[in-house]
């Protein structure tokens, strides 16, 4: 264990590194993505990438600036036609700060993913990896895999509670703070009761359209991020565990069932997960030797679409990207127009926001049947494939220990 820290802390080109409180890890971003989040909000494009002191800091700056020079009060009055009180309303001496900084925060952000997306390549093309367990006295954090889209639905109920699902801690807290925050300040709950009652006007008036318009930025931000970083977590889980197979149970002395010495061998087929190993340690447990163990990592064209192959690009898990982009801006829209509409702020809100998902989920899959050179196949696919050798009594034995940790499939040749 020793070793391996030791070996991650000497690494030229780290993949990352872990501790308690979170995973933090270079992996291919699109700049323009992160680009677009520090446009939504200044900060929000740092924090997706790790840069945490940076981009809490501008989000201190974006809420202290915006809340003096009134710049959502000025959109909300441009958009819906009043120019005149927009003028008015917008303070000059806070205004014009306001855009300097906010044009660095973009600008910084993409030039961030240019860099980061080189190191990723460079650690991903040196193998490198990271430890997958840190334990302290404060908190346990371990790579494992984890649902996306159970990352989004508690997105859904505060943002923040995503990350802390897959352990992004410092990001959580910050957002689940600043949400309760925003939602006090925008009358965010009482709105929502007056919607829910019918009484549209009475919610008109109680809303703060200053604090509100934060809303659809924090919401977007956070399903995207935390949809993304999931589905980089696995990733990185899966890359971490091929390494381990090939350092420990790849042995050059493993004799193939063409050649064998063994009376039988036993064939399980798994997706990567903690079971698996599991199962390879329950069976050294029960007298089968490492060196009769053989784990094959596979790699499936169908599972690997390149959709992007460049540094300026994803790496083709962007399905969730357009669809939270379009998604917080028919949000934004329906948040200002609903002022002036007769359902209100909340309800055009959400209209805006499920059109624009939708309208960007069907931009991106329009897209993928078009350039796709081929199409993830749908249900569970063999990611690793597990060869025991042992003897005719052992078989039954070794079976139900791969049947009880979830294998896929199992085979058997004598």
């Amino acid at each position: 264990m020793k070793a391996e820290q030791s070996q991650q802390q000497q690494a030229r080109r780290p993949k990352g590194a872990m501790n308690s409180l979170a995973t933090n890890f270079f992996h291919l971003r699109n700049p323009w993505t992160m680009a677009w989040w520090s446009a939504t909000y200044p900060g929000f494009g740092h924090i997706s990438m790790g840069n945490y002191v940076s981009g809490f800091l501008l989000f201190f700056w974006e809420m202290m600036v915006n809340t003096q020079a009134k710049v959502n009060m000025a959109i909300l009055y441009t958009f819906t036609g009043r120019y005149e009180m927009a003028k008015e309303i917008a303070d000059n001496r806070w205004l014009l700060m306001y855009v300097l900084v906010f044009i660095y925060a973009i600008w910084d952000s993409y030039r961030l993913a240019l860099q980061f997306n080189q190191l990723a390549i460079l650690a991903d093309r040196n193998e490198e990896t990271i430890q997958p367990v840190s334990v302290s006295f404060m908190e346990i954090n371990a790579l494992d895999r984890r649902s996306p889209w159970a990352a989004v639905a508690w997105t859904t109920v505060a943002p923040g509670l995503g990350h802390i699902y897959t352990h992004r801690i410092p990001t959580g807290f910050f957002l689940v703070i600043w949400w309760m925050a925003i939602a006090h300040y925008s009358f965010l709950f009482q709105g929502i009761q007056f919607t829910a009652l019918g009484l549209y006007e009475q919610a008109k008036a109680v809303l703060d359209p200053q604090w509100l318009m934060y809303l659809p930025s924090i919401y977007g931000f956070a399903a995207y991020d935390a949809y993304v970083n999931t589905v980089e977590y696995n990733r990185l889980f899966e890359k971490e565990q091929v390494m381990f197979f090939k350092r420990k149970y790849q042995c050059p002395g493993f004799k193939m069932p063409t050649k064998a010495e063994a009376e039988m061998y036993i064939t399980g087929s798994f997706e990567h997960s903690i079971k698996l190993e599991l199962a390879i340690t329950e069976l050294e447990q029960r007298g089968i030797a490492p060196d009769s163990i053989c784990a094959i990592p596979m790699n499936s064209p169908q599972k690997n679409v390149k959709m992007f192959d460049t540094i300026h690009r994803a790496d083709g898990m962007s399905m969730f990207d357009l669809p939270t982009v379009l998604g917080t801006i028919f949000m934004l829209f329906g948040t200002m127009w609903g002022y002036m509409w007769t359902w209100g702020p909340i309800i055009w809100s959400l209209i805006g926001l499920f059109a624009g998902a939708a309208l960007g989920f069907a931009i991106k899959y329009v897209y993928y049947r078009l350039y796709a050179e081929k199409q993830p196949r749908a249900g569970k696919t063999t990611e690793v494939m597990l060869i025991v050798g042992c003897q005719r009594a052992e078989a039954e034995m070794v079976e139900r220990v791969l049947a009880g940790h979830l294998a896929l499939s199992i085979g058997r040749k004598e």
